[in-house]
């Protein structure tokens, strides 16, 4: 019952916010007319006057009393003419206010046909028998809610601080949802009281990794050390600390960091793909040279774009302006293939791959471009393209529209 006095209250507030403005104009208006009918009554008197002192003819006086009649009458809204009509109206003008119903079909719209409207629409799509759930009992119930399903373990948290399995369940979920401050607290509270194991190490280091906008901290790289230790044969921790030698310059290192995670993790690992680009970044577009034998075929072609072995010597010799601009010579020779020949998928990863590597955003969008248009986004491997450019940082959906 109080759900429907709330409703009935602020359907009459909203209709007079609504009404308000219509009524003032109205109002306005019925005071324009009303002054603008009593210029026209004095100008009547006055003609009369000028009239009896001879100031003004008979046949003057009769056509001013016309025209001021007519005038008079516009205002009352009323559609005789002639002299006759021209006195009535004087004399209706005289006697009794002009009654005004403007705006009306939109006051009656605003009383009647809004809240049926809105009646009608909640009973049809809102659930009016549906009883009161407060907020205690949707926490105890929450279903496949995640916030609820968080303010639940908060709630326990709060009044049982020391509980670590619940900090240990909180603090993937806080860094799902991107609550970022809050992971690191959930975090170290596990670790503190569960001590730590590799799977909470390497979820401190990746919450530490994403407050610092991807840079890996010291903290950070404490935390994946830490991992390691525990679990020596870790890529994920191995990854971040790979990435945190790039970052710093030690580019070398970083290098044999990557192809080590390349040659312990099988060719079909989901991060493949995101060591492969590192590879190619910190060796100047070198492929790994540690490969797992199983994916090399020496007696095939090479692939599409990739780099002879006769390249790979040469690039080894070359200085850092020749080796990119050898690189920026094949990057544009595997473009023109592909254009070509657009039927090559593992081409268009690569090509889209080493426009970013070599930070030529605006090609490499051009490149996503062409390749969904051989591999739609709505297939496997147009999905694959997709992924992997958001990863790269490009702007996915300007070029799937």
């Amino acid at each position: 019952m109080l759900f429907w006095i709330i409703s009935a209250l602020l359907t009459v507030v909203v209709a007079v916010i609504l009404l308000s403005p219509l009524m003032r104009a109205s109002a306005r208006a019925s005071l324009y007319d009303e002054g603008e009918a009593a210029v026209y009554r004095d100008q009547l008197r006055e003609l009369e006057r000028d009239k009896a002192t001879g100031l003004i003819s008979a046949d003057d006086a009769d056509y001013a009393r016309a025209e001021i009649g007519r005038r008079l009458l516009a205002v009352a809204g009323r559609a005789t003419t002639g002299e006759a009509a021209t006195e009535r109206a004087f004399e209706a003008a005289a006697a009794a206010p002009v009654a005004r119903r403007r705006y009306g079909l939109s006051q009656a719209f605003i009383l009647l046909c809004l809240p049926v409207i809105g009646l009608a629409g909640y009973l049809e799509i809102g659930s009016p028998g549906t009883p009161d759930a407060p907020l205690a009992a949707r926490i105890e119930n929450p279903g496949d809610d995640v916030g609820l399903l968080v303010a639940k373990v908060e709630r326990h948290l709060a009044s049982n601080p020391e509980d670590g399995n619940g900090w240990n369940v909180l603090a993937p979920v806080y860094f799902r949802i991107g609550r970022l401050p809050d992971a690191e607290i959930a975090y170290r509270n596990a670790i503190r009281i569960l001590g730590p194991d590799a799977e909470r190490m390497n979820g401190l280091g990746e919450t530490l990794v994403l407050r610092s906008d991807g840079i890996v901290t010291d903290d950070a790289q404490m935390a994946f050390q830490a991992a390691l230790k525990l679990e020596p044969n870790n890529p994920r921790a191995d990854f971040y600390l790979a990435l945190a030698l790039e970052q710093s310059g030690r580019r070398a290192e970083a290098l044999a960091a990557f192809q080590a995670i390349a040659t312990a993790s099988p060719p079909t690992a989901p991060w493949m793909s995101l060591v492969n680009q590192h590879i190619a970044a910190n060796s100047a577009g070198v492929p790994l040279a540690n490969a797992p034998a199983a994916s090399v075929q020496p007696t095939a072609p090479a692939a599409l774009g990739n780099p002879s072995a006769d390249d790979i010597a040469n690039a080894q010799a070359m200085s850092e302006d020749d080796r990119s601009e050898m690189i920026r010579g094949m990057v544009a020779s595997l473009d023109a293939r592909l254009k070509e020949d657009p039927n090559n998928f593992e081409g268009w990863m690569r090509l889209v791959r080493s426009y970013a590597m070599l930070k030529d955003k605006e090609r490499a969008q051009a490149a996503l471009k062409d390749g969904l248009k051989a591999f739609p986004a709505d297939g496997a491997e147009g999905q694959q393209l997709i992924a992997m450019a958001t990863e790269l940082g490009l702007d996915v959906e300007e070029v799937s529209q």
